[in-house]
């Protein structure tokens, strides 16, 4: 079995490790958390079921894409924006409304979120824009102008209905032009020009009448709210109401669970909390398996971003190197937005916890995150000779010279 597993499982272990562990530990707080779904559906195996399917679709992607070279996916990943982008506009006038936000599309009874599509593509043809901008430095302000544009253009689309996501990837980005070297006068500017668009953006939206706001930049007024109350909950924690429910509820969940928590399948929580199995899912991790399964889940995420750091250091080039610090940034990321928001940390923002959260664009999409990662480092494996092969040869070679040389 052990031989079978080391034939067709290639790259890293410890990340498929991370990886398993992750689908293992969504199915089981899965089939807890979705209590309210299972008591509203016909069949009440047919949350965790549907959750199981796209766990399982997920991971016959992720083996798949982690046997092709990255190098196609360096190609492709211009047409997955392509794509992405007309999709993200497509939503605007066609998009399927869930607490609202129109961030869905509805195709063939199919329901997904381009904006994870765009999210993905983002980040590989950012990785090679920055990748040419290393090797062509006399042409670097080209490169730098064009990633600038298509990061405005995507993340601009995004977020008029999601703001988390779109100043996520922004960020991501970001850092990965920060460890990718790109001059500090650029980033800076960058930098600047996002501060002032953010004042401005928020300033607009407190003087500027909901009524008088063209109905694009509607959503702002919905992200001002979730601060305010973030505010009014942090300094009145014994009144719940219909605002604050979810904010209060996660935070219960978390103190009941304590140092062991009350075991999976037992909590109570999870039936009083609207977004249990998404936005909340963590506070149910906390309740269910206490201060430790927390800190495990934590540490798992946290394996995989230090994992990532070393595969890029072995990387020989530059673009599989910041494509995977890049894919692991923006699942790390997400992760503590998500665990934020469960702990009261920050606003709620609707980003569900990468793999464990319910789900079916954000976990395929994510699957194959990991699947570009351990391709990489399939291919770094494949490219580098053993050492001991090499000193065997080598002695196998010296009697040889030797004896000619007599």
């Amino acid at each position: 079995m052990e031989n079978l597993l080391k034939k067709y499982l290639k790259g890293d272990a410890i990340l498929w490790i991370v990886f398993i562990a992750l689908c293992i530990l969504s199915i089981i707080e899965m089939y807890s958390a979705s209590s309210t779904l299972a008591y509203k559906a016909a069949n009440h195996a047919t949350p965790v079921l549907r959750h199981v399917g796209f766990l399982c679709g997920g991971i016959l992607i992720a083996f798949f894409v982690h046997l092709i070279p990255y190098r196609f996916i360096r190609i492709s990943s211009y047409l997955g924006l392509f794509i992405s982008t007309a999709l993200l506009v497509f939503v605007l006038f066609k998009g399927h409304s869930e607490n609202d936000a129109a961030r869905w599309l509805v195709i063939g009874g199919v329901q997904f979120q381009p904006s994870e599509l765009a999210k993905l593509s983002v980040i590989i043809v950012a990785a090679d824009l920055i990748s040419r901008i290393r090797d062509n430095t006399k042409d670097e302000w080209i490169y730098f102008r064009n990633t600038i544009i298509m990061l405005i253009s995507v993340c601009g689309l995004i977020l008029l209905e999601n703001f988390s996501t779109a100043f996520i990837l922004f960020a991501v980005v970001f850092i990965m032009m920060f460890i990718g070297r790109i001059p500090l006068k650029y980033l800076g500017s960058m930098a600047g020009i996002l501060v002032i668009a953010l004042v401005l953006g928020y300033g607009a939206i407190k003087t500027i009448p909901e009524g008088s706001m063209p109905h694009a930049f509607k959503r702002g007024y919905t992200w001002v709210a979730r601060i305010e109350r973030h505010k009014e909950t942090k300094g009145n924690k014994y009144v719940i109401n219909d605002k604050n429910r979810q904010e209060i509820y996660g935070q219960i969940a978390i103190a009941r669970g304590r140092i062991f928590g009350v075991m999976p399948g037992n909590s109570v929580e999870r039936d009083y909390l609207p977004q249990a199995y998404s936005d909340f899912i963590y506070s149910i991790i906390v309740e269910e398996m206490g201060l430790i399964g927390g800190i495990v889940v934590i540490t798992l995420y946290l394996i995989l971003l230090f994992r990532a750091g070393k595969i890029a250091t072995n990387c020989s080039s530059v673009f599989p190197a910041i494509v995977v610090i890049g894919l692991a940034l923006m699942i790390v990321i997400q992760t503590f937005v998500n665990m934020s928001v469960a702990t009261s940390l920050i606003p709620v923002t609707g980003q569900p916890l990468p793999l464990i959260s319910r789900g079916g664009t954000s976990i395929l999409i994510t699957c194959i995150y990991f699947g570009i990662i351990l391709g990489i480092t399939r291919q770094i494996k494949n490219e580098q000779v053993p050492v001991e092969d090499n000193f065997i040869a080598n002695e196998e070679e010296l009697p040889v010279l030797e004896l000619e040389s007599l």
